[in-house]
């Protein structure tokens, strides 16, 4: 029974690590403080939004989190539990409107953002005291012109690793910068979707710039093809030899030969070969000289259909 115990309380543990460590993963991805003429609430509004993203590879239940615009009230606003909606998928969004009015369900803050001074955003953990993310949105937001991650879910970490990976990496060297419709350099107002809209491949452009006329990818595909053939001619060699090995033993051991003999034995060539098999066909004539003659035999059964006894009467016949 102790033992029982231990096990469930261990499995409790367990899964409430788990799901506080995918809790962790969400992160604080796009705001957009002066809503004047962007996207349109469930009610007809326009609001300031605060948008999350899910990094994980699995879905978060964001139910029981807090998000909060002072650091001194971490639990501000509790999002509320039973909603299906606060399970957000992977690498998915969701969208909370910073308009003060909570009683207009779930995802509606009873906070607001300014539009003239800068705006503090956390969200913290279903225990109130764990920071998960947070952001200071900087004073003077322009009208629907919002502010987040240059790629979704992106830390200072990835954006370096990028920049190191891909030095023609057209996003910027800014982890947080501003998306604006108006201006036509890729980076627009995206609630509820991905914050940069990939309308180019960047390794397919890094290919035609780098290689274009596919010298490179050919040099490339080639010595992988002949590395493959070069590879399999050493195994097959290689195993060639231990067969010939392998039948050096047999000889030596059947015919209790010395290694050189056996060798020899072994390695006759083709010709003595065929010439022991002539031999061996004369010598025994084991083929079939007769496959195609057609051999008949007398029987040697005495049956006789006259004598058979199926050909009598089965039943007597009755006078008339």
């Amino acid at each position: 029974m102790k033992h029982k115990l231990i096990t469930g309380l261990s499995l409790l543990f367990l899964a409430f690590g788990l799901q506080a460590q995918r809790t962790t993963s969400m992160k604080i991805n796009e705001i957009l403080v002066v809503n004047e003429d962007n996207f349109v609430d469930d009610y007809g509004s326009r609001h300031s939004w605060i948008e999350l993203y899910n990094a994980s590879p699995g879905t978060v239940n964001v139910a029981g989190c807090y998000l909060t615009d002072d650091l001194k009230k971490p639990k501000k606003y509790m999002i509320p539990k039973g909603d299906v909606l606060t399970q957000i998928k992977p690498r998915q969004h969701a969208l909370f409107w910073a308009d003060g009015i909570p009683s207009r369900g779930t995802f509606h803050l009873n906070f607001t953002l300014s539009p003239e001074n800068a705006n503090f955003i956390a969200l913290f953990d279903s225990d109130g005291s764990t920071l998960i993310d947070s952001i200071t949105v900087p004073a003077g937001q322009r009208a629907d012109v919002s502010y987040g991650l240059i790629e979704d879910g992106w830390t200072q970490k990835r954006l370096d690793e990028e920049l190191r990976l891909n030095p023609l990496y057209k996003g910027g060297n800014k982890l947080w910068v501003y998306f604006d419709d108006k201006v036509n350099d890729g980076r627009y107002v995206t609630p509820s979707s991905n914050n940069r809209i990939l309308d180019t491949n960047e390794k397919i452009e890094n290919f035609k710039e780098n290689d274009s006329r596919g010298a490179g990818m050919t040099i490339t595909a080639m010595g992988v093809v002949f590395s493959g053939l070069l590879l399999l001619f050493l195994i097959f060699r290689m195993i060639g030899k231990i067969a010939v090995y392998l039948s050096h033993r047999r000889v030596m051991k059947s015919s209790g030969l010395s290694s050189e003999e056996a060798k020899g034995v072994a390695e006759q060539s083709g010709e003595v070969i065929a010439a022991i098999s002539m031999a061996i066909y004369e010598a025994t004539e084991l083929h079939d000289e007769e496959h195609t003659i057609l051999t008949i035999k007398k029987s040697a059964s005495s049956y006789s259909p006259w004598s058979s006894k199926i050909y009598t009467l089965r039943h007597t016949p009755v006078k008339s």
